[in-house]
């Protein structure tokens, strides 16, 4: 997948066979505090500040199990690549097996997916594609990719998909919902990515700052879903690339969480296993 950044082109993104922009709707009718009229009080912090707390919740309820899916959307096209897995939040660490579309349009059934390793600073890839051995990795460094990894991988980091989300402003609170048999508070709002940078942990700061720098515009529409420990159980993000960008096309990362607390082992590949040589297209 490659975003380009904005230096000039239509902005791409592209995991072995589609192309998206993203595009987002602003959310309205808040205040400057980002509290919506109804979650006022004195004794009740901002809708905005329950949303920035939403990473140091899941980093107290050390690991979750992940759900991922991030869909592109350009040209009346939508294509959805989705991933499973777990996620270590002390370490930062976590494994997804990626499932992506077939550029032919055949059915997702029955194609290897792709393992991938989140670590801080790096992303590890097994069955990558034309060029790579079966049996060796890619590493790529998160925070030389323009996205600074936020969609580049096929799904968003779930620490960085939270952390994103300390930036948030302009949020309203749109009640409460039943997901997956658990009752959770709907927020709505936008995110900073560059205020998110300044405010995020030191594992996660610089692939913020690398998506800063990346993307056409540091405003991500976002909804987010949290449990009554504070806890984030959805987040659905929109990214925009506005240079270029045709009518109505987007780029939308949704991470699901839940089984928080269960062990996640996450094992890094070893030196030796990690290829180093010349990367052919995924999609040839």
């Amino acid at each position: 997948m490659v975003v380009q950044d904005r230096r000039g082109g239509a902005a791409a993104v592209a995991v072995a066979c589609g192309t998206g922009l993203a595009v987002g709707l602003l959310a309205t009718g808040c205040s400057p505090d980002g509290a919506a009229a109804d979650d006022q009080g004195p004794a009740r912090r901002s809708a905005a500040a329950d949303v920035r707390a939403g990473a140091d919740a899941l980093v107290r309820a050390r690991s979750a199990e992940v759900r991922t899916a991030m869909e592109t959307v350009s040209g009346g096209t939508r294509v959805a690549i989705r991933g499973t897995g777990g996620y270590d939040f002390t370490t930062s660490s976590g494994q997804l097996r990626v499932v992506l579309p077939d550029p032919a349009g055949r059915p997702a059934e029955g194609r290897q997916p792709i393992t991938e390793i989140l670590a801080p600073g790096a992303l590890y890839m097994k069955n990558r594609g034309a060029g790579v051995p079966a049996d060796k990795w890619v590493r790529v460094d998160t925070a030389s990719l323009a996205d600074g990894n936020l969609v580049t991988g096929g799904a968003t980091d779930p620490l960085a998909a939270a952390e994103l989300l300390r930036g948030a402003r302009q949020v309203t609170y749109q009640g409460e919902e039943w997901r997956d048999g658990v009752r959770v508070r709907h927020y709505r709002g936008t995110t900073d990515i560059g205020a998110a940078a300044r405010a995020a942990s030191p594992r996660t700061r610089p692939a913020l700052l690398a998506a800063e720098k990346g993307f056409t515009t540091d405003v991500v529409p976002f909804d987010a879903y949290l449990d009554e420990a504070g806890r984030l159980r959805k987040v659905r993000q929109q990214f925009r690339f506005a240079n270029g960008a045709p009518d109505g096309a987007s780029v939308i990362s949704t991470t699901e969480l839940s089984g928080f607390g269960r062990p996640v082992a996450v094992r890094l590949p070893d030196r030796r296993d990690i290829y180093a040589g010349k990367i052919a297209s995924a999609a040839s």
